[in-house]
């Protein structure tokens, strides 16, 4: 037969399963949405690097001259990629993407000779191309300088609007989760109330009361984080095995920076929370407890 006294202490304990579970699922979807804005920035990055300028050269031009000029263009610090296409390599890609070998009846002066390079990300924007454009075209072996100038301008639009949403979602769903995790932690607490109310009416002071809950919280906070990361990485490498395409955007620096803020968000919010229960029934009276 159980003693009243044992039962008593029993039900006065608090339950923290449902509380470490409802503070997990919350920083799950947290971790997502911070998984998607990291992928989402780093596709954004690799499109952005992927826009080609073109420099085509002058059919005189001299090996000497062309060189001097790609090793100029190699310096610069908007370089990201670059090589050199000579024409019977210009041919070759021309005709694999289906265009006509056209060469066997007229010379192969439509196909020059080029410098390709691709920007750094920082670069893509229409000022600083048209800098870069005007440049190198003061070189006397340029005969031109091509690059999509509408997909460039609609890729800064887009991505703006993009960055922008990517943003407000952030913040929304940022706000979302604390005022979920502060809801799960005050219904947990709720529990406690009779308990907290006791120990202050036998004289235990604020500190000695709240102590032990917020060691707890921090506990709770912690391993509900630790659970969370480990979800969302799991999620990724479930991801990365389906779609090879995921495996080049992994960045593990960014993923161990999104577990570390889910655990501290974790552990704040749950501590934060929990001290704020424990005042706000201290500071109840006895009536309003029930």
């Amino acid at each position: 037969m159980v003693k009243p006294g044992r039962a008593s202490i029993k039900r006065g304990k608090p339950s923290y399963f449902m509380s470490i579970l409802g503070v997990t699922l919350v920083l799950f979807l947290m971790g997502i949405i911070g998984l998607l804005t990291i992928n989402g920035r780093k596709v954004i990055r690799s499109i952005k690097e992927s826009v080609e300028v073109q420099v085509f050269l002058k059919q005189n031009a001299k090996d000497t001259a062309r060189e001097r000029l790609q090793n100029y263009i190699a310096a610069q610090p908007y370089v990201n990629e670059i090589k050199y296409t000579d024409k019977e390599t210009a041919k070759k890609e021309w005709v694999k993407t289906g265009g006509e070998d056209f060469t066997e009846f007229i010379d192969n002066s439509l196909l020059p000779s080029s410098i390709d390079f691709k920007l750094k990300a920082e670069y893509m924007d229409s000022a600083q191309l048209v800098a870069i454009k005007s440049d190198i075209s003061k070189w006397p072996v340029v005969d031109e300088v091509k690059y999509p100038t509408a997909v460039v301008e609609k890729m800064a639009a887009n991505f703006k609007l993009v960055s922008i949403g990517l943003l407000i979602i952030a913040i929304i769903i940022s706000a979302v989760v604390i005022i979920l995790i502060d809801n799960t932690i005050r219904l947990a607490m709720f529990s406690n109330r009779f308990l907290i109310k006791t120990m202050q009416m036998v004289g235990a002071t604020r500190w000695y009361i709240a102590k032990p809950l917020d060691i707890r919280a921090v506990i709770n906070g912690a391993i509900s984080g630790i659970i969370a990361t480990a979800i969302v990485y799991l999620l990724v490498v479930g991801l990365e095995s389906f779609f090879d395409g995921f495996k080049k955007l992994r960045d593990t620096q960014s993923l161990l920076l999104l577990g570390f803020v889910l655990i501290i968000l974790g552990i704040g919010i749950t501590v934060f929370s929990t001290h704020r229960s424990v005042l706000k029934y201290l500071r109840m009276k006895l009536d309003e407890l029930y």
